[in-house]
């Protein structure tokens, strides 16, 4: 093991940029072996001479009619397909190459995720632990939502560890079911650890465009919403909300000015054309989600999900891959279930595009890797952590650290009568 974590490093070390880098000019230099023919996304042989872009050229090389590191919305589930189903090690040099394009293929983010209103969840997804139809099955008794100060606590210990996102999850349909004073807790809860100068995201569930207002009133940096899978499959995940809701949250936060964070769970019992039409979901999107979380299913005994067989690394390192390709400028981010992956599968993962991790031993309600061994690992593969509020290419202007100033009390900035009612801004 020790002597493949040290073919790895040389390895990785012989291949990425220099701590220096920034995105070129032009990529081409990059892409000077890649093939042009309009099957170099197809399981076909290639010829021995392939004919490849100049790197004296101003055009970037395509495969078929697509150029590669190509900006697009308008994907179809084909081209998805394609690129989904090319032979892996090609995928991966392909993903590798288009990352390296708009990113720092040596720069990691470390995010901590808190769950902060754990049980008790009146939604029905089938993976998860949190669901109320399934408590006594679980084990998991609901809590109150906690208070102000013990999450500030929190994430100031994970910002002492070197995280520099903190993310909030709270077992909600959504902030409509709650009252006025817990909204109001979570608003404080964003806009004070805002003011570490943290990138601040949550997942609270459905959103009204108010709702959303506020949370960027308070300083929210990006909601998290996953799209779980793909439309098709989605009603064998859950029967309490539609993949409507999903997408009608996403606008909402979009028109807030928020970053979205919207992703996918692999290993529900989903097919790949389920994947395939998930990444084809977010990569149509009107604009690409500043991040894209990748999740290996935990199975919890007690879910009806608890049976499920977890993906394979390879089938994350694709996965990773495809939506490296389809969503050049987003983060994509390497989620729950690294517990299972060796760090050579991970290191694949992180060649293939993902460049964001949750470190800490709990992820919500599941065991996560220790933030020592992530240590270890950013050593071994020569990783660098990435800082908060470098520039997001897929971000919206909350990603830029420009928003509001969150040390003020959100009582004092929203007067608000529902949970859902408009905002009235009181301070500057």
């Amino acid at each position: 093991m020790a002597a493949l974590g040290s073919l790895t490093r040389r390895a990785l070390q012989a291949t990425v940029q220099p701590t220096s880098w920034r995105p070129p000019v032009s990529a081409l230099g990059q892409y000077c072996s890649v093939s042009t023919s309009a099957s170099s996304f197809q399981a076909q042989p290639q010829p021995d001479t392939v004919e490849s872009a100049s790197c004296d050229s101003d055009e970037r090389p395509t495969h078929g009619n697509v150029e590669l590191g190509a900006i697009r919305n308008d994907w179809s589930r084909d081209e998805v397909a394609a690129v989904y189903n090319t032979p892996l090690l090609d995928l991966v040099y392909k993903a590798a190459s288009i990352h390296r394009m708009y990113n720092d293929p040596q720069m990691v983010q470390r995010c901590t995720l808190l769950s902060i209103k754990t049980g008790g969840c009146p939604e029905t997804c089938n993976y998860c632990a949190q669901s109320s139809s399934w408590s006594k099955d679980v084990g998991l008794k609901a809590e109150k939502l906690m208070d102000l100060e013990s999450v500030y606590e929190a994430a100031l210990r994970a910002k002492e560890a070197g995280s520099t996102r903190f993310c909030m999850g709270a077992a909600w349909r959504g902030p409509t079911q709650v009252g006025k004073r817990q909204w109001e807790r979570v608003l404080d809860m964003v806009a004070k650890i805002r003011g570490l100068n943290m990138e601040v995201c949550t997942t609270l569930g459905m959103l009204t465009p108010e709702q959303a207002a506020q949370l960027r009133t308070a300083g929210l940096t990006a909601y998290n919403h996953n799209l779980d899978t793909s439309p098709e499959y989605y009603p064998k995940v859950t029967s309490s909300r539609k993949y409507q809701d999903r997408l009608d949250t996403l606008q909402s936060v979009r028109e807030a000015g928020i970053s979205v964070c919207a992703g996918g769970i692999i290993g529900l019992g989903e097919g790949p054309k389920d994947r395939v039409g998930l990444i084809h979901q977010l990569a149509t999107l009107p604009e690409h989600p500043e991040s894209v979380p990748i999740n290996a299913l935990v199975a919890v005994a007690g879910t009806p999900m608890q049976g499920n067989k977890p993906p394979s690394a390879t089938d994350i390192v694709r996965c990773v891959a495809t939506a490296r390709v389809t969503m050049p400028r987003s983060v994509v981010r390497l989620s729950a279930g690294r517990l299972n992956f060796s760090l050579t599968d991970q290191a694949l993962c992180f060649m293939a595009g993902a460049n964001s991790i949750f470190d800490g031993d709990k992820l919500l309600t599941t065991k996560n890797n220790e933030r020592n061994a992530d240590l270890e690992m950013f050593e071994e593969l020569g990783l660098k952590s990435r800082p908060a509020f470098v520039p997001y290419p897929a971000g919206a202007s909350s990603s830029d650290g420009s928003a509001v100033s969150a040390i003020v009390p959100m009582q004092r900035l929203v007067h608000s009568d529902q949970t859902g009612s408009a905002v009235s801004v009181a301070a500057a």
